[in-house]
């Protein structure tokens, strides 16, 4: 499996914000949409950077609530990892495990076409060997 088959069956839906308004607007982004991280976009490019719960928690435990009023470009990750829609489930899994990352953005010719969490992509592999076993209990019992 590949991770245009899981942008497939999850959506290609990404939540942006603007790398200019302030980190309490993404904050209530994030709570809004049951989220964990944000693209952040600046007009340049498909991305900017990406805001994640992490990097806003990085930034209360060093600020306190002042960082709430800082901007988001401020506390983003500007050099983000991305991977293609034919990067493999297992490729990305390793990628975000050796990386520490949980949330990476899908480009496709430098287009922005979806964002993976680490979630998505436990719950891909999971849904493989489910469906593995189920293939290997048939061939087993004849079916």
């Amino acid at each position: 499996m590949d991770v245009a088959h899981l942008l497939a069956a999850k959506g290609h839906d990404v939540t942006t914000v603007s790398a200019e308004r302030p980190v309490r607007d993404a904050v209530e982004l994030l709570r809004e949409r049951g989220i964990g991280a944000l693209v952040v976009v600046d007009g340049r490019g498909p991305l900017a950077g990406i805001l994640s719960e992490r990097d806003v928690v990085r930034a209360l435990a060093r600020s306190g609530t002042d960082a709430l009023e800082e901007r988001v470009r401020d506390l983003m990750t500007a050099d983000v990892v991305t991977c293609e829609p034919g990067t493999t489930i297992p490729a990305l899994m390793t990628t975000m495990t050796e990386r520490r990352i949980r949330h990476v953005p899908v480009l496709d010719d430098g287009r922005l076409v979806g964002l993976v969490s680490i979630g998505d992509v436990v719950k891909a592999r999971v849904d493989d060997l489910e469906r593995e076993r189920r293939e290997l209990l048939d061939y087993v019992s004849g079916r």
